[in-house]
């Protein structure tokens, strides 16, 4: 055989995506590299923006122009050259939209395979005719119930619920699930148009009239004549009614607005649908069975037990096809279940797992493609996962490589990355202070680069200092909390210390937390603090979120400039008609078709990127312009505004959190999920609170380097001191070892977890037998090794 002539390197030259500096690296392919750097560092930009990018841009050019068209494509990265580049997947954290129909069976594809299994091998009852593989998908038309939709549940409202206080009248708000401002005032002037009386109370309403109200799926058409206030002219206008169940309904099953469809669910109930009891399928589909079960139920059972179930039928049955069938389900279950998953059912929805279980599920999909020669390229995957799992994940990481492919993960887990054949370190800090590629190599070498961020964490191990352990002011009690896999739990949180709740993948820790409501004795106020998006579109961004933009643009209309010329506010947001640029509305830039080349984005030909209109952008605040200003760094923007009390304390809070390289402008679909996390906390820590606080975080690590956690961990400890309670679920045992309080879950996950294990002081729950994450956190306690 002729020696391979390929250059076994991946060989980038002139990156300059986002934050990047004109970077030059040489990457070894068929190896495992993980790029690492502090958080806006731009090793994401290197591994996706850049090299996944120019892989994906150069396989659709190999595409038909005319498939092209149909696919979603993204534009050349900014790049002088990359050779040695081999075709790329990318498993990244993105989820799509939430998607009730989306399960772990659907994400695998192993839904496909069972449905298969039941079609071919299926036991059908006597006379039955034999179903096509459709007929057993709960999304399909002829699959799904007629009564559920393929949805499995039903929800309805009753009376109760819509009207809370009936002592009230229609017009007093009686009934709450309507909407507020003026659709709810347009649907009281209707009824009272139609000739319902709106001002007597509700409950003296004859029963017939109350009932047509709230549930009719009639919607009348009236003349509404408003009632004239003195300062407006209000003109008679068509109505339609609608009533308040089909209202709530609506809103629940079509609403974009996540805060719509949770008011709307208060006044619904949730039930399994009558007709399918559940099963989500019709009567015929339900009827086949499988080693005596549906495939609902079987859908329903964690995978290893499904494994286990199906091994032992395929014993049993003896049927070729059965055989067939079942040995492909195994194996890849198997995938799933070593990625310690295993705990999960078929029928689990996605919009209820993490980042994590996702990617992992996507994972173990690839495993099993079995293809060779690409480079796989990862977003933490680590994400989510408990110590214990960390080496079943490397396990399979080396597996991939061992296929014959080269693995690129974007990762911040230490253990990930002593394992690392090559490492590529980006720095030495955030935005404009990073986009160098300060190390590229074997992991060892790092310990001579000093400006290395990540290198302390690597080899300058320290005990970890001695603490003093804060006491209780009190307890918060929940439970018996009965939901997923946690069976009537008790758990009692201490208030004023900073507890940290622990436990494998899927042992209960979100669920648990989840019951801490504002209802409880003893919680004040709640905050939530998660890593969803702070924004869907490049609209919003740090400035809108945060509040600061409202200070900006008032003291640009209190310039000289903007007086004379009579502007308020509203100019200054390029958002609204007036002040912006009208030709992009807005947004800085504009999209160009390209037809059969993916569409590119260029700078908007009048405003230049600016998103305000001339006359706007002549208004200036001490030499700024508001364009000029959105493009200030936050470190930037603090030194510039030291002097306005209302800017300095955003702009303080978002440094203290280590944001200090993103700008006022960044869009918020630039941002990744610690980072939108670390400015919901600025958000809030800006507020002045005088009432303790309970804040709730659910893994506030994730996505940080460790030089970033230890700048939040300082936050949370400064929360703590101030006479606030925090409670972090957590999966970092440096975090976990300097709390003052762990309640940790399992002993396993699904079935196997949903119970409180240990409870205690970190040192206490590192000694309890019986813990998985005991070990963990006994080595951090002991040796200060970080995460």
């Amino acid at each position: 055989m002729p020696e391979s002539t390929h250059d076994p390197y991946v060989r980038v030259r002139g990156a300059r995506e986002h934050n990047l500096a004109g970077v030059d690296v040489d990457i070894p392919r068929d190896a495992l590299v993980v790029f690492t750097g502090v958080s806006g560092s731009g090793k994401s930009s290197l591994a996706f923006g850049t090299i996944y990018a120019e892989a994906q841009r150069r396989y659709f050019e190999s595409v038909a122009p005319y498939a092209r068209r149909l696919i979603h494509q993204v534009g050349a990265p900014a790049v002088g050259e990359i050779t040695g580049l081999p075709p790329a997947v990318s498993l990244e954290q993105r989820r799509s939209s939430p998607n009730a129909r989306s399960s772990v069976g659907t994400v695998t594809t192993l839904s496909n395979s069972l449905r298969m299994l039941f079609s071919r091998a299926g036991r059908y009852p006597e006379g039955a005719e034999r179903l096509d593989s459709d007929a057993f998908s709960p999304n399909t038309a002829v699959g799904a119930c007629p009564s559920c939709q393929g949805l499995g549940r039903i929800h309805e409202t009753s009376e109760r619920l819509l009207v809370p206080e009936p002592g009230l009248s229609i017009r007093q708000g009686a009934i709450a699930a309507w909407p507020g401002a003026w659709q709810g005032k347009n649907l009281r002037d209707v009824l009272d148009a139609l000739g319902y009386d709106v001002d007597r109370p509700w409950r003296e309403l004859d029963a017939k009239d109350r009932e047509w109200i709230l549930f009719t799926d009639e919607q009348p058409v009236v003349t509404v004549h408003p009632v004239r206030d003195a300062d407006r002219i209000q003109r008679p206008y068509q109505g339609t009614y609608m009533s308040a169940r089909r209202y709530v309904l609506r809103t629940f099953s079509d609403s974009k607005s996540p805060a719509l469809r949770a008011k709307a669910e208060r006044f619904l109930t949730s039930a399994p649908c009558p007709v399918c009891g559940g099963g989500r399928l019709r009567p015929e589909a339900l009827a086949v069975t499988f080693g005596g079960r549906t495939i609902a139920d079987l859908a329903a059972l964690p995978l290893t037990s499904l494994a286990a179930l199906l091994t032992e039928e395929a014993a049993r049955e003896g049927g070729e096809t059965a055989r067939v069938l079942i040995e492909d389900l195994v194996a890849r279950i198997a995938t799933v279940t070593e990625l310690g998953l295993g705990y999960l059912g078929l029928d689990r929805a996605t919009p209820t797992l993490s980042n994590g279980e996702l990617q992992r599920l996507r994972l173990a999909t690839q495993l099993r493609s079995g293809l060779f020669g690409v480079v796989y390229v990862l977003d933490e995957p680590s994400a989510g996962l408990h110590p214990a799992d960390t080496e079943a994940l490397l396990v399979v990481l080396d597996r991939l490589k061992a296929a014959g492919n080269s693995v690129f993960v974007v990762e911040h887990h230490l253990d990930v990355i002593r394992h690392a054949d090559w490492l590529v370190d980006v720095g030495p800090r955030a935005g404009v202070h990073g986009g160098q590629v300060l190390h590229s190599g074997p992991p060892g070498d790092l310990a001579a680069v000093g400006e290395s961020a990540t290198r302390r964490f690597l080899f300058d191990r320290e005990p970890a200092p001695e603490r003093r352990v804060r006491a209780p002011a009190g307890w918060l009690r929940t439970g018996p909390v009965t939901r997923h896999n946690l069976r009537a739990v008790d758990a009692a949180f201490p208030v004023g210390v900073l507890t940290a709740v622990t436990g494998v993948s899927g042992s209960g820790k979100s669920t648990l937390v989840g019951a801490l409501t504002e209802e409880l004795d003893g919680v004040g106020r709640l905050v939530t603090v998660d890593q969803r998006p702070i924004g869907r579109t490049p609209r919003s961004n740090l400035a809108t979120y945060t509040g600061l933009f409202d200070v900006v643009r008032k003291l640009f209309t209190e310039t000289e400039e903007a007086r004379a010329r009579g502007y308020k506010a509203g100019r200054f947001s390029f958002n609204v008609a007036g002040g912006r640029c009208e030709t992009c509305q807005g947004e800085g830039f504009v999209s160009v078709e390209l037809l059969f080349l993916p569409s590119t984005y260029a700078p908007c030909p009048d405003c230049h990127g600016a998103r305000y209109n001339p006359e706007t952008l002549q208004v200036r605040l001490r030499g700024l312009t508001i364009a000029e200003v959105l493009d200030l760094t936050v470190e930037s923007a603090a030194a510039f505004f030291a002097d306005t009390p209302a800017a300095a304390r955003s702009l303080g809070t978002l440094l203290d959190v280590g944001l200090g390289y993103l700008r006022l402008g960044q869009p918020a679909t630039e941002l990744s999920g610690g980072e939108a996390q670390r400015i919901k906390l600025a958000s809030e820590l800006q507020r002045p609170h005088r009432s303790p606080t309970l804040y709730v975080l659910d893994e506030p690590t994730t996505g940080l380097h460790p030089a970033d956690v230890e700048v939040l961990m300082r936050q949370l400890h400064g929360l703590v001191d101030a006479g606030h309670s925090v409670i972090v679920v957590e999966h970092d045992m440096d975090v976990v070892a300097t709390a003052d309080w762990v309640v940790d879950l399992g002993p396993g996950g699904g079935d196997e977890g949903g119970l409180i294990v240990a409870a205690g002081p970190p040192d206490r729950v590192a000694r309890a037998a019986g813990s998985r994450t005991a070990p963990y956190l006994a080595r951090s306690l002991g040796s200060g090794e970080r995460r």
